[in-house]
């Protein structure tokens, strides 16, 4: 019996011991009983080699390591091309590409072959077409090279021309990585222009770059049409030129184009050939000063440029005000900051970023781009590069010490300018000893007297910057810098030449770190500017002790701040990519996934492309520009002047007929195709109603021409002002129909092509610039006391959905917004308002069985915080607080002010009993909403005549938008919150839609970013399409997507195909992640087409069986 038992135990323990093993087998991190555990390398299980960033799915199918690939440093070269980039000869003999044998190339690749492997250029092997390949190392090249039949493929050396693709990690957006055409050059190192920089956010201080050759023409002709530099001229974040002039390219233009530059024919005839390739011709224009000597200045030196011969239809139109503009006389700027070109001809302004640099959508390549072509942008860029590189060569350009050496007038206006602001510190600081400080809203003493002195001591630093910039010599290098926007900026030169100024820690002075004070060196409590950060020094003079201690501090924060936001802004974006990575316009103009489900019905609401948008604010076109052009290039010779009937009926005949021909559809069965894009004409009648409204601004109707003076004339006047008001419009008709066929055939070259993948597209455009922003907080509008959570952790808050936020802010609108008496009484409804707050007194007193509590309002602090709180009101508060547990007798009012609450308990408990209700009593809230912690009243100019009456409205800290709402005196239709749950449940997913866009919108601008609002749309509609605001994390992604193997590979891989497996899930293979690990293509972009032919069915008929004989 014993001997059965043992059995059966030993079974057991066999059959548990295999368990655990199998389990761990499939799984190494579940846990095991001590007993079955073993001090043994620990194992990898199946799921440990499918999850995590080096597992199968992300490391193995989702990313490769791929061949025919180099790596190596990256150096500057301005007389390549801004599509080309120079590779080492050692690196094109190692990288091949396989090219078909034909009657074309077959002796240049016979050559290739001879020179084998070693040689350049040379041939690695040679690939038969049945599939054989023979090795060129052997000495028998020769004969190889003349057995080559068409049809052979040679695998060559890279040859200047071929296409590679060319990366910069990380990869942030679309234009990481171009297409660029090869260029083999000696050296180690590869090459490209300074003007590509941008959008690989690449320096030259050691940075390194990928580089890819594409091995089939397929591939060839998708990176150079799709990804070509010249294709991506502009980031389809908001439409702004990227790849353009920088640093040194700007500063030597702006010092060519100075009013005082002159060159003779010799020099000039130079300098214009420096930017030419001996491929056209050059007219010199006609010098600007002919006698004594022929003299021609730098300003026609870029209209050259501009246009370089005759025979050019290049005529650019466009005006710039630069960074040194004056704010009026624009073209007799005093300082030359007014940039006005016509028809190609530079009249006015030296040039800077704002016409040449990135980040703009008014400059120079910006309108050649847009007017003409990316081939005719691309041009002016490489002339404008190698014209640039070579007269800052020659002309000399540097920076030394004498160049931050400040005056004797900079230091005493320095001296003038800091001891003015410590006098004014030194006066807030008496004034908060005395009391007599002056509060802002909803702040106390030592806010206020912190909100003041910081905002006294940046204006310091600030003022400083304008002596530097008034004071220093026109060549001063860090000014012209500073003044053409190449690099840095006045307060840069500030901390250089005069004052370095106030260091902040966490957006706030210098925090007391020692016993009462910021640092030994100084007095207990010491508020002073000194011994809270200000650094009244300059780089040049040099820091003191205390002072370089204080800026240490400003420079570690920021270095802690860098190295915390990568890591973050690193997933946030890689989880907006996948969430929206299949998301693509489809044919019938809506937005659909992978699953087909529509997203939005027309992207955007009006299906243009974010990237191709005229306009900072988003709109399609620059009606001011295109206006300029059309009367620049149609000049009014020998025409008649429009009247204002005429105009209107003009604009009647083409728009109308217009707009008809580009809304039609086409005839045949094809039209249903058609039929939901037909629908989408709300577009075109905003474009159509924009059009007529900036004529008829331009333009205003008769009635308003003619009315000279204000007086009415006389009827026999009215013909000859009727004369008057046509000249006054000045425009003929073939400039009026020149502008408007303009508008309307670019309007419908502006719309979004079907099968475009804007799902990426907006990923990359909301993550990228992610990771420029901080991880600060920041005051609220101009509120000191109110911060408000920006950057990257509201920018989670959002994405992520999050149900519990930082910082909620109710913003509150009045009914009676110019009265502070009102407002302070909505305030006192709103805000929560403790009874120790109004209460004068709270004593109790005791007796052997019973005790009871006296409360006493302090009615004086009640009626100066205009709240209606009395004992009345006070007793139903204590009684609706549920941990009370009071009964109604139990609380007496004994007048309106004081009131008494009497308790019987055991002895024994008694005074324990009393002492904890004493202490629930101080904290019941008399009056307000308990989700409110304050309420700030805050004052608000009218925008349009800041000396009229102040608008008011509240800011409340807190949540609990319904019961805000309620509040009499609150203008409920104008209140919302910034917290997007609690408008989703308050007032519905429209709603909560809205405010997504609202507050993505606003935090990207609060750090000056300008991203176009329908990429924020999409993102807000992904999230609200399936009724619920859902976030951008595993479990809402999970909620949106449907396919096992996206999902496995996102996040929780185990989990998905565990889950799959046990319940026979399908996947169809329709995303981009599916698509990836299967290793077919994605249904987006060139791979949503599929060629389809209609195929007649071909009839069978009967025949009688051969005779056989």
């Amino acid at each position: 019996m014993s001997d059965q038992s043992s059995q059966s135990q030993s079974l057991t323990n066999n059959w548990d011991s295999l368990q655990v093993e199998v389990a761990q087998y499939i799984n190494s991190d579940v846990r095991v009983p001590l007993q079955y555990s073993e001090n043994t390398k620990p194992l990898s299980g199946f799921v440990q080699r499918l999850k995590g960033k080096h597992g199968r799915f992300r490391g193995n199918l989702s990313g490769k390591r791929v061949e025919f690939t180099g790596r190596t440093v990256i150096s500057p070269d301005p007389n390549l091309k801004i599509n080309e980039v120079a590779v080492p000869i050692l690196m094109a003999q190692i990288l091949s590409y396989p090219e078909r044998v034909s009657h074309h190339n077959i002796e240049r690749l016979r050559q290739c072959v001879r020179n084998g492997p070693t040689k350049y250029p040379g041939a690695k092997f040679i690939k038969h077409p049945d599939g054989t390949e023979i090795s060129l190392t052997s000495k028998v090249r020769h004969r190889h090279a003349d057995d080559l039949k068409y049809g052979y493929i040679v695998c060559r050396h890279l040859q200047d021309g071929d296409i590679i693709l060319f990366n910069r990690q990380p990869s942030l957006h679309r234009m990481s990585i171009m297409s660029h055409r090869a260029r083999i050059m000696p050296w180690r190192t590869l090459r490209f222009n300074e003007s590509v920089c941008n959008p690989y956010n690449a320096d030259f201080d050691g940075d390194e770059m990928n580089m890819h050759v594409p091995q089939t023409e397929e591939a060839r002709t998708e990176a150079l049409m799709l990804m070509g530099v010249q294709n991506n001229l502009c980031t389809p974040k908001n439409g702004e030129i990227l790849v353009a002039s920088t640093q040194d390219f700007l500063t030597s233009s702006y010092l060519i184009t100075r009013k005082d530059t002159f060159y003779d024919r010799a020099s000039f005839s130079l300098i214009c050939s420096y930017m030419g390739d001996a491929m056209d011709p050059i007219d010199l224009p006609t010098p600007a000063l002919v006698k004594p000597v022929e003299l021609w200045t730098g300003k026609q030196l870029f209209s050259i440029l501009l246009r370089p011969h005759a025979k050019m239809r290049v005529y650019v139109n466009l005006t710039v005000a630069e960074k040194n503009y004056g704010k009026s006389g624009e073209t007799m700027c005093p300082k030359d900051g007014f940039v006005y070109i016509r028809n190609s001809e530079l009249i006015s302004g030296q040039l800077g970023k704002a016409t040449l640099g990135n980040g703009s959508k008014d400059g120079l390549y910006s309108v050649l781009l847009r007017d003409y072509s990316a081939h005719a942008a691309a041009t002016c860029m490489n002339r404008l590069a190698k014209l640039s590189a070579r007269w800052i060569g020659n002309h000399g350009f540097s920076i030394g010490i004498n160049d931050v050496q400040p005056g004797i007038v900079l230091n005493k206006e320095k001296k003038v300018t800091i001891d003015k602001g410590y006098g004014q510190c030194i006066d807030y600081i008496g004034s908060y000893k005395s009391g007599s400080l002056d509060l802002l809203p909803g702040c106390n003493n030592a806010e206020t007297l912190e909100a003041n002195i910081t905002g006294t001591l940046n204006n310091i630093r600030e003022r400083t910057a304008n002596v530097c910039m008034n004071n220093l010599h026109w060549r001063n290098s860090p000014l012209i810098m500073s003044q053409c926007g190449s690099k840095g900026s006045p307060i840069n030169i500030a901390q250089m030449v005069a004052c370095v100024g106030q260091q902040s820690v966490g957006g706030r002075r210098a925090p007391n770190g020692f016993v009462d004070r910021t640092l030994p060196h100084f007095e207990r409590e010491a508020k002073d500017p000194d011994a809270k950060g200000f650094v009244q020094n300059s780089f040049y003079t040099g820091l003191s002790a205390t002072e370089f201690f204080f800026h240490t501090m400003g420079g570690r924060e920021g270095l802690v701040d860098t190295a915390v936001k990568t890591a973050d802004t690193g997933y946030m974006a890689r989880r907006l990519m996948k969430a929206l990575e299949d998301l693509s316009v489809h044919y019938d103009g809506t937005v659909r996934n992978a699953s087909v489900c529509i997203v939005q019905f027309v992207y955007g609401g009006d299906a243009m492309d974010p990237g191709q948008m005229e306009e900072k604010s988003g709109l399609p076109l620059n009606f001011e520009r295109l206006f300029m052009k059309a009367k620049a290039t149609c000049p009014a010779v020998e025409q008649k002047s429009l009247s204002i009937e005429e105009i209107d009926k003009t604009m009647d005949e083409i728009i109308g007929d217009r707009l008809s021909e580009s809304t039609g559809t086409p005839e045949g069965e094809s039209s249903q195709a058609f039929s939901a894009s037909s629908n989408k004409e709300g577009g075109m009648e905003t474009f159509d109603n924009s059009l007529r409204k900036f004529i008829q601004k331009k333009y205003p109707n008769s009635d308003l021409m003619l009315k000279l003076n204000g007086k009415e004339h006389p009827d026999e006047d009215k013909g000859y002002l009727e004369k008057i008001a046509s000249n006054i419009c000045g425009v003929t008709r073939q400039q009026l129909m020149v502008f408007l066929e303009t508008c309307i055939s670019r309007y419908s070259l502006k719309k979004i092509e079907g099968g475009t993948a804007i799902g990426a597209i907006g990923a990359h455009s909301i993550g990228e610039p992610g990771t420029q922003m901080t991880l600060k907080t920041f005051h609220f509008a101009g509120v000191a006391s109110m911060n408000v959570t920006l950057g990257v952790p509201r920018i989670k808050e959002i994405i992520n959905a999050a149900k519990k936020i930082n910082t909620p802010i109710i913003t509150t609108a009045l009914q009676s917004d110019n009265n502070e008496i009102i407002a302070k009484i909505v305030k006192g409804r709103i805000e929560k308002t403790l009874l120790e707050q109004v209460a004068k007194s709270i004593k109790t007193s005791q007796a052997s069985r019973s005790a009871s509590i006296v409360i006493t309002l302090d009615m004086t602090k009640i009626q100066g915080a205009h709240l209606s709180v009395d004992a009345y009101t006070v007793k139903e508060s204590i009684l609706k607080t549920k941990r009370m547990k009071l009964k109604e007798q139990q609380v007496k009012v004994l007048d309106h002010r004081k009131l008494e609450i009497v308790m019987h308990a055991d002895k024994k408990k008694l005074q324990f009993e009393l002492h904890g209700l004493k202490n629930k009593i101080s904290k019941v809230v008399v009056k307000g909403i308990d989700t409110v912690e304050r309420a700030i009243i805050l004052n608000e100019a009218k925008e349009k005549d800041p000396s009229a009456n102040k608008k008011m409205k509240l800011l409340v800290e807190g949540t609990g938008l319904l019961s805000v709402m309620g509040i009499e005196g609150v203008e409920g239709r104008k209140t919302t919150s910034n917290h997007i749950i609690e408008v989703q449940h308050t007032l519905g997913i429209e709603a909560a839609r809205k405010k997504i866009i609202d507050e993505i919108q606003y935090t990207m601008s609060s750090h000056g970013m300008t991203i176009d609002i329908r990429h924020m749309m999409l993102l807000a509609d992904l999230m609200t399409f399936k009724g619920e605001v859902l976030g951008i994390t595993r479990y809402g992604v999970q909620k949106m997507k449907d396919s096992v193997l996206m999902l496995a590979s996102f996040e929780r891989t185990s989990d998905h195909l565990f889950n799959a497996s046990a319940h026979g899930k399908v996947d169809k293979i329709e995303g981009v992640s599916e698509c990836i690990i299967m290793g077919i293509p994605v249904q987006i972009g060139t791979g949503m087409l599929k060629v389809r032919q209609s195929v007649k069915p071909i009839e069978l008929t009967y025949g009688p069986d051969p005779i056989i004989s």
